[in-house]
């Protein structure tokens, strides 16, 4: 679905304002298509889906914008093209963090949020900052493995010969393809320069579920503790995978996602 330079993938199905609708928001060098069987499910099983890609990255037109409070912004400009008053905000790294400002900039119109891989503040090593700049392609491969919790997946998560690992390598490689200005760069510095969260966090009022790898080397859950108890209700769920749990457990992220959306005030 094409909303003028704005991209979604809405599950396999066409996109109905009617129905509840859950938006999905992926992370730093990625693009919708890490959400592919959650989207798929929620569309097929009684939800409106909205599976957006940046600017920047995907088919979505235009350049990478730099501040997470500019991604939320848009995010709001996509539900309004949509014809979308309210909806459930589903978010993962970066994702999560434009869903937490989307909320704050528009409370009214987020019923749940739903972070993964989540923590706040989100500080990225000066390190890894300064090779995401000068060398890319490393940065790429530095993270891809940082990001998967084991290097031999089962043949069938999330489909027989599917390669997780080197699956999410040339996705972040075709993000760099489509987008060569310093993607991921982009991507980090506003994760690493995001300041709103604290203010953020503490106005949170819908419900919300707090999705964490219990291998996670890139979000750790020893790193959630602040943003956990600060959004003191919402409730915490732990998946066997690493950061990438979308592709590493996906089943067991599809459960957690479709409980918390289905219960009574998401």
């Amino acid at each position: 679905m094409i909303l003028g330079a704005a991209y979604c993938y809405t599950g396999g199905k066409a996109f109905d304002a009617s129905l509840p609708t859950v938006v999905f928001i992926h992370g730093a060098q990625n693009d919708h298509t890490v959400w592919a069987l959650q989207t798929r499910y929620f569309a097929h099983h009684g939800f409106g889906v909205l599976a957006v890609d940046l600017p920047g990255h995907g088919r979505s037109k235009g350049s990478a914008l730099t501040t997470v409070e500019e991604m939320a912004g848009w995010l709001l400009g996509v539900l309004d093209a949509a014809g979308v008053n309210q909806a459930v905000l589903v978010g993962h790294s970066m994702g999560s963090l434009i869903a937490l400002e989307a909320a704050y900039q528009a409370p009214a119109r987020v019923t749940a949020l739903a972070l993964a891989g989540t923590t706040y503040p989100m500080k990225v090593a000066d390190a890894l900052l300064a090779t995401a700049r000068d060398d890319e392609p490393r940065a790429i491969d530095m993270v891809n493995l940082w990001s998967h919790a084991r290097i031999a997946h089962q043949p069938s998560a999330p489909a027989p010969g599917f390669d997780v690992l080197h699956g999410a390598r040339r996705l972040m490689q075709r993000m760099s393809a489509l987008n060569p200005h310093q993607l991921f760069f982009t991507d980090f510095s506003a994760c690493n320069n995001y300041a709103n969260g604290a203010t953020a966090a503490q106005s949170v009022a819908c419900p919300t579920l707090f999705l964490f790898g219990s291998k996670d080397m890139m979000t750790p859950m020893r790193s959630t503790t602040w943003l956990t108890t600060t959004i003191a209700h919402g409730k915490v769920v732990t998946v066997d995978a690493g950061h990438q749990m979308m592709a590493e457990a996906p089943a067991a992220v599809l459960d957690a996602l479709f409980a918390f959306v289905r219960q009574p005030g998401s």
